[in-house]
């Protein structure tokens, strides 16, 4: 029977009967969007009430909050409709035990097809536009702004202030009410830069440079995390954001200025003469070491990789071979290819030596 013999026959059947299971039933469309009106304000109310972030500390935090509550506005109704729908139409037209015949045929209704289509799309559009307006509002340069080079490596974060003349810090410190450019490096895997507070982060990708912009507003300690999973130990890769007032800041960095310039001198062994060595805690702290290992003597508890300060009766040479070359003898209970493989190129000779006698100095 062709297609037209076929839709002939269904006309001369005449009309088809009424589904049983929605006999005298009026206005079903009506019902269901009733119930999905009422359940959305239950959902908006209730999405509304949550704490989603937690206190604000810049001056974008305010802009992001309100973008997200009109986020939620908008997706609540949509998914609430969505799913009253579906489960009414689960619920109300199932088939009864043993029924195995078809449905009542449906063909499609092209205002209805216009309408959940067009909708969501000027939504979409709108929520869009919004959305890019708010970032260009925050991202726009500021005066007077400071800039600091962010550099993530595994399994730590170090700072730069180029203003300042400071390299290599281990905790970021910034001056109220002055906005900060971010310059976001990475020197080994994928990173994400991630303030809660300010409510801003930014992926630290090999071979480029990320930014963000961002004015803290509010005094206090916060934490800076990884967002991306980086290793085995991403989950210790946190440090601290202090936000203090402009004096606190500028006495801090001559401080940090005047440890790094200060550090131990000559007459140990390694130095040479009087000239200034480098600063071994600041080079296990600023090389990620601390990110994986704990050492008592820096501070640092992470487990990822041996306790530096217990590997027992050692000597200078195996503790160099271990830095250069960290799978050549890896600690029973702890894995290869964890430790970066070219702190031999990446450290100078003297900085290297003075990694080796700090190590070899701090043993229990």
């Amino acid at each position: 029977m062709s297609e037209r013999e076929r839709v002939q026959a269904d006309e001369a059947k005449g009309p088809p009967e009424e589904d049983p299971r929605i006999a005298g039933e009026k206005h079903p469309v009506a019902r269901m969007i009733g119930i999905g009106v009422f359940a959305s304000l239950v959902g908006i109310a209730i999405t509304l009430q949550i704490d989603w972030f937690p206190e604000p500390a810049s001056t974008a935090a305010d802009k992001i909050d309100t973008l997200y509550d009109v986020l939620l506005i908008c997706s609540v109704p949509v998914f609430v409709l969505v799913m009253t729908i579906a489960i009414y139409s689960v619920v109300r037209f199932r088939a009864k035990p043993g029924d195995m015949g078809d449905g009542p045929p449906i063909h499609g209704n092209t205002r209805l097809e216009i309408i959940w289509v067009t909708i969501p799309f000027i939504m979409v559009t709108a929520l869009a536009i919004y959305g890019w307006v708010t970032l260009d509002d925050i991202e726009a340069k500021q005066k007077n702004d400071m800039v600091v080079n962010v550099t993530g490596q595994q399994f730590t974060w170090t700072f730069d202030y180029p203003s300042e003349r400071l390299k290599g810090a281990k905790e970021l410190y910034l001056p109220v009410d002055r906005p900060v450019e971010f310059r976001i490096h990475t020197k080994d895997v994928i990173h994400s830069f991630w303030v809660p507070q300010f409510r801003l982060k930014s992926d630290a990708v090999p071979g480029l440079t990320t930014k963000i912009r961002v004015t803290p507003d509010r005094e206090g300690q916060f934490e800076v995390v990884c967002a991306e999973l980086c290793g085995l130990g991403h989950s210790t890769m946190r440090q601290f954001v202090h936000v203090v007032p402009a004096a606190a800041f500028q006495k801090w960095a001559s401080d940090q200025k005047q440890a790094a310039g200060g550090g131990a001198t000559g007459g140990g062994g390694g130095g040479g003469g009087g000239a200034a060595a480098p600063n071994a805690e600041a080079l296990f702290t600023s090389n990620g070491c601390s990110g994986c290992h704990t050492l008592a003597a820096a501070g640092a508890t992470a487990k990822v990789g041996p306790d530096l300060g217990k590997l027992g009766k050692v000597d200078a040479a195996f503790i160099r071979k271990s830095i250069v070359d960290p799978n050549a003898e890896v600690t029973k209970g702890f894995q290869p290819n964890i430790m970066p493989q070219d702190f031999g190129t990446k450290l100078s000779k003297q900085e290297l030596d003075a990694l080796v006698k700090y190590l070899l100095e701090s043993q229990q």
